[in-house]
């Protein structure tokens, strides 16, 4: 019951896509949680993150071990592909890797401009969540599963176009005048 008050007080990530104000912060959630979850919820709560552990393991929440199951396909499939393309191999052990998420890694890699294969995979992300989420909207795996959701939007955040291209500009320029800085000497 009490993670239906958690939850309905939660605003919608549905339409939020990333750009803008954030409609609540990852510390804010976490402070609400805390009000809602046991220790055991709490504990499972603060151990989601969007990069899984590199051994699976139970962390408590199917959720939570599906999510983690299938970054982790992604990750390596993306390490095989671009592997591939320098001419390397790379060898996923004991990782049976889906034709489908090897199909979605080479289209990421084969996409001309860094910016479009991040959106191509955060698409895919989100994807996964919705294939993933519980039934019950007001259950344990909800609360999970909107952790995710606010993380992996979060992250979405942080691409900004305008701050990688003078990001890009200030190391070119830094390489081009021989300095560290990207100011002239």
């Amino acid at each position: 019951m009490s993670q239906y008050y958690l939850l309905s007080q939660l605003p919608a990530l549905e339409p939020y896509d990333g750009k803008g104000q954030m409609p609540i912060t990852e510390e804010r959630f976490q402070e609400n949680c805390s009000r809602f979850l046991g220790a055991k919820e709490m504990a499972i709560l603060n151990s989601i993150s969007l990069i899984p552990p590199k051994e699976e393991k139970p962390s408590g929440s199917r959720l939570v071990d599906a999510w983690n199951h299938a970054e982790r396909q992604l990750r390596l499939a993306l390490a095989m592909v671009r592997a591939g393309k320098m001419g390397k191999t790379y060898s996923a052990v004991n990782e049976g890797i889906p034709s489908d998420v090897m199909q979605v890694a080479s289209t990421a890699v084969d996409q001309a401009d860094p910016m479009s294969a991040e959106d191509y995979l955060n698409r895919y992300r989100m994807d996964i969540l919705n294939r993933i989420r519980p039934e019950d909207s007001f259950s344990e795996e909800a609360v999970y599963c909107y952790a995710l959701r606010l993380k992996l939007l979060e992250r979405i955040r942080l691409f900004d176009a305008d701050r990688g291209r003078k990001s890009y500009q200030k190391i070119y320029t830094s390489i081009l005048n021989g300095s560290g800085t990207g100011d002239k000497v």
